[in-house]
């Protein structure tokens, strides 16, 4: 029998998100993940996010590619989804890092593609903004978190993983009047925590207010306000408890289960959502992957809501009780 000699049958190439095609010309693709492998580098402990786009691809083999209760066909194939690899920066050299990332995130966008960036501390989530709201005007954002990060810089120009909706919103990227902060829960470092947040114009859903009313009433709720809009849909992954979510920066907990956060997203249905973010990953901090594996389970539904609105007919809506 000969042997082949092809490199291309006997190795396999670099580690991708669930193994989807690396290539950095966006061509046809619906939609494409970057990595973000960035910090801020101002946590008194818990510095580490910067790894998490490795950690995530590494943790993402362990997804499968259909869903066949509401998408059985293979997702990330019929997006046409592909892995641009990460964005060259140096992590805290904070100005030079967000003008790469909002450059590459420019790119996609541009292209036609959904960006699914992962990372990261939160601060990335600014420049992501910059680049998806120069280019989708009257944006909206969901953010699901256990801080609103929207908090009064320490001064000019100064940033850190806690002012990125503070920026948001006087750089006048969103609309903030259209915009929600979602399961909010936990302890902050000074006074007054939501009183500047409501100053700039954004809607606050506390963890209780959230649980008090049913995630189904304010999910559907959400989704028929912004229907129409052009939606960034952001998770900070300590939005969930530390039970299920261990290898996060700022762990909080009585947080969101599982179960929970995927219900969050799948009641999304039918958005027309522009940009998907998920951060703060922090693998030194994480339990054999655990956080990570989260993470990439949350952008396949993310995937899927992508596909909701793309292929319609082909997606089944997410009935739930």
């Amino acid at each position: 029998m000969a042997m082949t000699t092809s490199l291309k049958e006997l190795c396999s190439g670099p580690n991708t998100f669930m193994g989807v095609p690396f290539a950095q010309e966006i061509g046809g693709a619906q939609a494409a993940v970057l990595g973000i492998p960035f910090d801020v580098g101002t946590h008194a402990f818990r510095v580490g996010a910067r790894q998490g786009p490795a950690s995530i691809r590494e943790q993402s083999r362990l997804m499968r590619h259909w869903n066949p209760e509401f998408a059985d066909f293979a997702v990330a194939e019929k997006l046409g989804l592909i892995d641009v690899g990460d964005v060259r920066l140096t992590p805290s050299k904070t100005h030079h890092a967000f003008a790469q990332i909002e450059a590459a995130v420019g790119v996609i966008v541009d292209a036609g593609a959904v960006p699914i960036t992962m990372g990261a501390d939160g601060s990335i989530s600014l420049p992501v903004i910059r680049a998806v709201g120069r280019r989708h005007r009257g944006l909206a954002v969901i953010h699901i978190d256990s801080h609103t990060d929207s908090a009064l810089p320490p001064g000019p120009d100064e940033h850190n993983a806690g002012t990125q909706f503070h920026y948001a919103a006087v750089e006048e990227w969103v609309d903030t009047t259209a915009s929600w902060h979602i399961g909010i829960r936990g302890t902050v470092f000074r006074p007054g925590g939501f009183t500047h947040t409501g100053e700039l114009g954004y809607n606050i859903v506390t963890l209780n207010q959230l649980l008090a009313r049913g995630i189904p009433a304010v999910m559907d709720d959400l989704r028929q306000r912004l229907d129409g809009r052009p939606v960034y849909l952001c998770l900070d992954m300590d939005a969930f408890d530390p039970s299920c979510a261990p290898g996060v920066c700022a762990p909080s907990w009585g947080g969101l289960s599982a179960r929970e956060g995927i219900e969050m997203f799948r009641r999304l249905h039918g958005l027309d959502v522009v940009a998907i973010d998920v951060n703060t990953v922090s693998p030194p901090h994480d339990v054999n992957g655990m956080s990570a594996f989260l993470a990439a389970n949350m952008m396949f539904e993310g995937m899927m809501l992508v596909a909701a609105r793309r292929f319609p007919e082909e997606v089944r809506r997410f009935e739930l009780a």
